[in-house]
């Protein structure tokens, strides 16, 4: 049958996953771990001012927490050092696309190159692609992007179940409060490197873990 003069041809449907599996027994998308050991994931976003991120790194370490980075590609871009500072801290390091837009909005050839983009640069800054991927500008990938996740190396999208709200920069007895209300066995939070209020809160949050019997480690240990 003749296409009219004119008409746009069909879209082709995107390849299938080429990437390993889901890992049996655990969804594409991942919000939380286990829900019987006193564990916790804290998950930051990786961008913003590098002193930033080292007082973060650093306080985290003094209380013996392990945490996972979710990096931006121009961000390692302008921070390579970063990468090893992060893995060198004993804490997870992934992707969190390369130039930090919506990427569930996209199309296929450029939701593939922002999270292309920023496995090429960890790949090449420490060897691999790291653990995780994070969507940015959503909580969850569209079927899409998670498709396109697990072509470039990522099994699972890693989600979460707690928003600290520190991006909007409300104080830091709200950031503390927000994750506190929260927070469970086997949560995963979501942070951000950047802001002065989640360096402020960190303390008193980890302060707060440690009494509740809750150790906060990386997503990598928290889910398996």
């Amino acid at each position: 049958m003749r296409s009219r003069p004119g008409a746009r041809p069909p879209c082709p449907p995107p390849a299938p996953p080429s990437g390993p599996p889901p890992t049996p027994g655990r969804p594409a998308q991942i919000t939380h771990g286990p829900r019987g050991r006193p564990r916790v994931a804290l998950t930051f976003h990786g961008q913003g001012e590098p002193a930033v991120a080292r007082a973060l790194l650093g306080e985290a370490e003094r209380h013996g927490a392990r945490v996972t980075v979710l990096a931006v590609g121009t961000w390692l871009d302008e921070h390579p050092d970063l990468a090893r500072r992060v893995l060198d801290g004993g804490h997870d390091l992934g992707n969190h696309t390369q130039r930090h837009l919506d990427v569930n909005a996209m199309s296929e050839a450029e939701a593939t190159a922002e999270i292309g983009g920023c496995a090429q640069r960890l790949r090449r800054l420490t060897g691999s692609v790291g653990t995780w991927f994070r969507p940015s500008r959503a909580a969850r990938a569209s079927p899409l992007v998670a498709a396109l996740a697990r072509r470039a190396g990522y099994p699972h999208v890693l989600s979460y179940d707690v928003d600290s709200l520190d991006f909007t920069s409300p104080g830091a007895s709200a950031v503390t409060r927000n994750v506190l209300d929260g927070i469970r066995n086997g949560s995963v939070v979501s942070l951000h490197f950047g802001y002065a209020d989640t360096v402020a809160a960190l303390p008193a949050l980890l302060d707060e873990l440690d009494r509740r019997g809750l150790r906060a480690v990386t997503a990598t240990e928290l889910i398996g």
